[in-house]
């Protein structure tokens, strides 16, 4: 049986998380942790009361204590480092869905994970639909260039753009290279309303109630247009892929940034 515990608990993600891996057969939760609801019993908190586990206010005190095999990292983008640091330097490997990591972050952690033979996993999106629309995006850039992504998540997402944004324009960028799109003499009456720009192409951002997580890549060529999409109607959609995850990590030595490294092989 895999150990798990999970950070930010009592979030979104994180309660869906531990009724995941809760109804897992091959895993055990074996503690929470949330600052904001430290000392609660977790059952309550997430509808559950066969579930007698009080939440940890400290990821390092957790750690030590429920000695886990994986630590499942649904917290914020402030904290993240700190949480997959611990957990490597405490020999338990990490399955992250927080974004908001730098790149020399992650390289950091890497390291560390190699260091001490633990495998990881840092997953912009655990929903399989959402991978597929990257790997589509990926095709497709070979033969229409000019690309700009629309991302729309709900009102409390605290980066943007997404990860999963990044990670579609990191691997569109990887089959067309930089490429200056639009008119040269375009200019903005409205400064920020073309996006953000990564590589040439243009990102944009919507943060509203009633979304959960949402992504277009629009692709314009001569006399026609392709429009791939995916739509995270409830946060169910990412728990196959968490757990996924979960057991692949345990078979490897590496920290792995992206879930579709792990399933797409």
């Amino acid at each position: 049986m895999i150990k798990v515990l999970v950070t930010g608990a009592a979030g979104r993600m994180g309660q869906e998380s531990c009724r995941a891996v809760w109804r897992a057969q091959d895993m055990v939760l074996a503690g929470a942790v949330d600052t904001g609801r430290a000392g609660e019993k977790l059952g309550k908190v997430i509808g559950i009361e066969d579930i007698d586990i009080t939440i940890y206010g400290d990821v390092e005190t957790a750690l030590k204590e429920v000695k886990p095999d994986i630590m499942v990292d649904f917290t914020n983008p402030d904290v993240v480092y700190r949480n997959v640091k611990l957990a490597l330097e405490n020999n338990v490997r990490p399955v992250v869905g927080t974004t908001g990591m730098s790149g020399e972050e992650i390289n950091e952690l890497r390291k560390l994970a190699e260091k001490n033979g633990l495998g990881g996993l840092v997953a912009p999106n655990f929903a399989i639909g959402a991978l597929l629309m990257i790997k589509f995006a990926a095709m497709a850039a070979k033969y229409f260039p000019n690309v700009e992504i629309i991302e729309l998540h709900h009102d409390q997402k605290m980066d943007a753009p997404s990860g999963t944004a990044l990670k579609t324009a990191e691997a569109v960028a990887e089959v067309r290279g930089n490429l200056r799109q639009g008119l040269p003499t375009e200019y903005e009456k409205i400064e920020g309303v073309r996006g953000g720009e990564f590589e040439g192409m243009r990102i944009h951002s919507v943060r509203l109630p009633g979304y959960v997580a949402h992504q277009e890549v629009i692709f314009g060529g001569t006399g026609q247009t392709l429009t791939i999409r995916h739509d995270s109607i409830s946060r169910e959609s990412f728990m196959p892929g968490l757990l996924m995850g979960i057991r692949k990590v345990m078979d490897i030595n590496e920290l792995v940034y992206g879930l579709e490294n792990l399933i797409f092989e």
